[in-house]
C-alpha cells in the first residue's frame, strides 16, 4: 500500500536549517507527501518551494507546549496563514485540562479556530500526560470547537502515539473528525497498524515510504554506472545525459 497520502514530513527542531527545510520540502515533492509541517519561521520560504504543486503546508502555534496564552497562539497562527500556511496545529493548553478549567480549553481553541477562517485547524492532545478519562474530554472539547484533525502528541513529549489511544480518540470522536499520529512512528510497518487502527493521517520526521527507498537504492545504481563509465569515457557530455534520462 502506497502510504505517502497519508504522510505529514515533520521538521521541527529547533536547530532546523534553511538547508534542511528546502531538503524536507524536495523530499515530499519527490514522494508525493500530504504535507510537510515546519516552524511558522519557514512557512513562507515553504511556500515559494511547494507553490507549484499539491503539497499542503502545516505550521504550529502555541508548541510545544500548549501553554502560551490565547492571544499569542492566535497571532502565531494568523501571521502563518498570512505567510501561506495551508493547516495550522496548536498545542491545548492541558494546564487548563488537568485543572479542569474546560470553558478556558475550549475557548482557547474557538479563539484560533475563528481568527484562522476557513483554513483546517488541528489540535494535539499530548496523549502521553492524560489518562483515558482525559483523552476523552479533550476529544469532546474539540469536537465542540468544530476542530478538523485531533493529533495525538507534539512528538517533544515523554512518549508519542499508541495504539490504545488511537483507538480511544476513534471510539470517542467516532467520524466526526479526523485522527493524525505522530510519535514514534518510525517505519511501514508501524504506520500501518496505525491506519488500521483508525489513523487518517500519520505525522512522522522519517521518510518510511518504501517506493522512496526502492527509488533512492535504484537512482544510486544508476548512478554509481555511469559513475565508472564516465571515469572510463573522459565524463562525456552525452553520458551525463543519458544518466539523467535514466533517473527521471
Amino acid at each position: 500500500m502506497d502510504i505517502s497520502k497519508f504522510i505529514d514530513y515533520t521538521l521541527l527542531k529547533a536547530t532546523s536549517s534553511e538547508r534542511d527545510v528546502i531538503n524536507l520540502c524536495n523530499e515530499a515533492k519527490l514522494n508525493g507527501f500530504y504535507a510537510v509541517c515546519i516552524n511558522t519561521a519557514y512557512v513562507a520560504l515553504a511556500k515559494q518551494l511547494l507553490d507549484d504543486t499539491s503539497i499542503k503546508i502545516a505550521s504550529v502555534t502555541g508548541f510545544p507546549l500548549g501553554a502560551t496564552s490565547t492571544a499569542a497562539k492566535v497571532y502565531e497562527a494568523k501571521k502563518a496563514v498570512e505567510d501561506g500556511a495551508d493547516e495550522i496545529e496548536m498545542v491545548m493548553n492541558l494546564g487548563f485540562l488537568k485543572s479542569r478549567n474546560f470553558v478556558s480549553v475550549l475557548k482557547d481553541i474557538i479563539d484560533v479556530k475563528l481568527a484562522i477562517k476557513d483554513t483546517p485547524l488541528k489540535v494535539i492532545l499530548e496523549i502521553s500526560e492524560l489518562n483515558k478519562n482525559e483523552i476523552i474530554k479533550a476529544c469532546s472539547i474539540c469536537l465542540d470547537a468544530n476542530v478538523d484533525v485531533i493529533k495525538t502528541s507534539s512528538g517533544f513529549s515523554k512518549s508519542g502515539a499508541t495504539l490504545t489511544a488511537t483507538k480511544i480518540i476513534k471510539k470517542t470522536i467516532k467520524d466526526q473528525a479526523q485522527i493524525m499520529v505522530s510519535g514514534g512512528i518510525e517505519d511501514y510497518e508501524t504506520a500501518m497498524k496505525y491506519l488500521e487502527a483508525g489513523a487518517d493521517r500519520i505525522g512522522t520526521s522519517k521518510n518510511i515510504n518504501p517506493a522512496s527507498s526502492s527509488l533512492q537504492t535504484r537512482n544510486a545504481k544508476i548512478y554509481k554506472k555511469y559513475l565508472d563509465a564516465n571515469h572510463k569515457q573522459n565524463n562525456s557530455e552525452a553520458q551525463y545525459s543519458k544518466m539523467s534520462q535514466e533517473l527521471r
